[in-house]
């Protein structure tokens, strides 16, 4: 079965919202993982406008299931997961300012700094994902920097899935082959929802794990954050 990772970062921009700690963001990864879900991710931005660098840290002190951390590797962010030794680090190509993770990386045109930034991670006994587009070439330059895992960035097929499901999911289905034939591992994150997981999953059959914050955490206000996931569990099955 694909693997949940939540990410938690809308209930870190609540409590933000506000000031102070409610809702309390280190027990909502506690209580996410008493609910069942195999993973939390979090993505911690320049800004502090979510997650801050010290919910990192709390957070991996109180968890047992995988974290997964995700930014762009700045000095500051490698100097933090370096530190706090996350099970994976997922490398994501944000500039500072924008308002949420748009794109993948140019794997070839940026293949020597990735080279050093997963090194570094490997040194550091944390496993490396490179967030991607399905452009197969961007797959054959993470092989080439060293990653253990690529993560397709979902937003095209999330916008185009009610269009027509098929045409949606078929690029990403190409890319997944090319990446498992080469010897990568797979994960895919970024608009996945109730609508739309389970096609990609079943269409998609070597994904590792799927990382979803936005639409779940908003169903999670209908139907409660312990029904959310297991409703996301089942659409993985």
């Amino acid at each position: 079965m694909t693997k949940l990772s939540v990410n938690i970062n809308k209930i870190a921009t609540l409590r933000n919202a506000r000031g102070g700690n409610l809702p309390d963001v280190t027990k909502a990864a506690i209580d996410c993982e008493s609910f069942g879900a195999e993973g939390i991710t979090v993505h911690p931005r320049p800004d502090a406008r979510h997650i801050t660098y010290q919910d990192v840290r709390d957070i991996k002190q109180a968890i047992s299931v995988e974290f997964n951390v995700e930014g762009y590797p700045s000095k500051e962010f490698l100097d933090l997961v370096t530190e706090v030794k996350p099970a994976q680090v997922t490398l994501v190509p944000d500039p500072p300012d924008v308002l949420t993770s748009n794109a993948g990386w140019d794997t070839v045109k940026n293949e020597k700094f990735l080279k050093e930034v997963v090194n570094r991670l490997h040194d550091n006994g944390i496993r490396a994902s490179i967030f991607v587009d399905t452009n197969v070439e961007n797959i054959y330059g993470a092989l080439e920097v060293g990653t253990d895992r690529v993560e397709l960035y979902t937003e095209a097929y999330a916008a185009n899935y009610s269009k027509d499901p098929k045409a949606a999911v078929e690029p990403f289905k190409r890319a997944a082959c090319v990446a498992y034939e080469i010897g990568l591992d797979l994960n895919a994150g970024h608009d996945l929802n109730l609508e739309n997981l389970e096609f990609f999953n079943r269409e998609i059959n070597v994904l590792m794990e799927v990382s979803i914050g936005h639409a779940l955490i908003s169903d999670a206000l209908y139907y409660g954050l312990e029904n959310t996931i297991q409703m996301y569990k089942r659409l993985l099955r």
